[in-house]
């Protein structure tokens, strides 16, 4: 089953002889300049074609048959850390100029001539590897929380340790992005009286007792009726006057807030006056991951549409508590890679835990051919294990005059 090198969104795919075949929607890649791996840029293989050079699978001049691993040529490590024994297909000239002709041959009024007779001058390798490390990790901690206790039984006992506590039926699939959750640690209940109110379940009136002594309070305190001004009768433009419907004539009025009780009730017990705290685990499930990018410095001019295009494959993806670098009996680079991406192990807070980790590295292979006549010169690329042919723009044999079904001279 083929997986999409250049998306974001990845499935599961079979395993194919010793690694994986990826492929990506031709569509879908033109719409996201992210490929070979979630977060990977084309920005971010311009940078690492200019700071690095990976070893070439092609000579810069084609002068004898040139050798193109397959992937049946790159070792997939094992368990016992052996490589498969690098075999090669050979690409020739020959081969070159007829994957060119077969492209031609599709557009009727392309001719074939400098595919069969044009100098191949340069061979050129525009390779891209990408390595990753995803760490997933088990990150726990406690968290206090109180709340006002309104009765009820609850189970006495020792709490078990955090990390005891048992979250089999909680856990997610592996590497996934993030998962929280929250659950009580048994047997951690505790109650207590309320601090606030000392156990009686009301406080002090703030709004008719704000000026009394802490922990002392006064009924039946009156307040100035607002709508009379504490006269008791309302006043009108003909000079009467009438008895006040608010306060009744009386000009005071209870306190609204505890109608003259003195007292409210206690917000932080909800008048309980008993507090239960316990302890919640707060467990998160996300992966760490790390990337390096290197690219050949021919891939920095490469056109972006091509490394959409690409099909590449997976060189190794390997899944331990604690990945080791892969090791490939014949590629010293990518041994080397394999060490520097191991490198960037991402750092585990100390309230994590390790689950496990997974190491892969895949390649988006792509060659630059150039080919030139009497001064003239145009280049095209052979992407993936495929060899499908790219050819952005210039060729010198092309003889549409709008006559044809191609539609090439409608293009701007």
């Amino acid at each position: 089953m083929e997986k999409p090198l250049l998306s974001d969104k990845t499935k599961e795919s079979e395993r194919w002889d010793s690694y994986q075949y990826l492929q990506r929607n031709i569509s879908s890649a033109r719409n996201n300049v992210s490929f070979a791996g979630a977060g990977v840029t084309v920005e971010e293989v311009r940078s690492a074609s200019a700071v690095s050079d990976p070893p070439p699978l092609y000579p810069p001049v084609l002068t004898t048959p040139v050798s193109l691993p397959t992937p049946e040529a790159i070792g997939y490590p094992s368990a016992s850390g052996a490589g498969h024994e690098l075999q090669r297909q050979v690409l020739d000239e020959i081969e070159i100029r007829e994957l060119l002709i077969d492209h031609i041959g599709h557009r009727c009024c392309w001719g074939s001539r400098p595919a069969r007779t044009w100098k191949i001058r340069a061979v050129e390798d525009c390779n891209v590897y990408v390595g990753t490390l995803d760490t997933f990790i088990e990150e726990r901690e406690a968290l206090t929380q109180t709340v006002p206790f309104n009765g009820g039984n609850f189970k006495h006992g020792s709490a078990p340790e955090l990390w005891q506590i048992d979250l089999r039926s909680q856990f997610p699939t592996l590497f996934v992005p993030y998962k929280e959750t929250r659950v009580p640690v048994p047997h951690s209940e505790t109650v207590d009286k309320c601090t606030g109110c000392g156990g009686r379940g009301e406080v002090v009136c703030p709004t008719c007792n704000a000026d009394g002594e802490p922990g002392f309070y006064k009924e039946n305190q009156v307040m100035k009726c607002s709508k009379c001004y504490g006269r008791g009768l309302i006043a009108h433009k003909d000079g009467s006057d009438s008895i006040c419907g608010e306060c009744n004539g009386g000009g005071k009025l209870p306190c609204p807030n505890c109608q003259s009780r003195g007292l409210v009730k206690c917000e932080t017990c909800d008048g309980s006056g008993s507090l239960l705290t316990s302890s919640i685990a707060v467990v998160k499930w996300k992966t760490l991951s790390k990337r390096k990018v290197s690219a050949t410095r021919g891939a920095g001019s490469v056109p972006e549409e091509v490394f959409h295009r690409a099909e590449g494959v997976q060189l190794c993806n390997t899944q331990a508590y604690q990945c080791t670098p892969a090791y490939f009996a014949d590629s010293y680079f990518l041994n080397k890679f394999s060490s520097e991406v191991i490198s960037l192990r991402a750092e585990v807070p100390p309230t994590a835990n390790v689950v496990c980790e997974r190491h892969a590295i895949s390649v988006v292979p792509v060659t630059r051919v150039t080919m030139e006549d009497r001064g003239k010169a145009f280049n095209f690329y052979i992407i993936g294990f495929g060899k499908e042919i790219y050819m952005k723009d210039y060729y010198p044999a092309r003889f549409c005059w709008g006559l044809c079904p191609c539609l090439e001279w409608l293009k701007v």
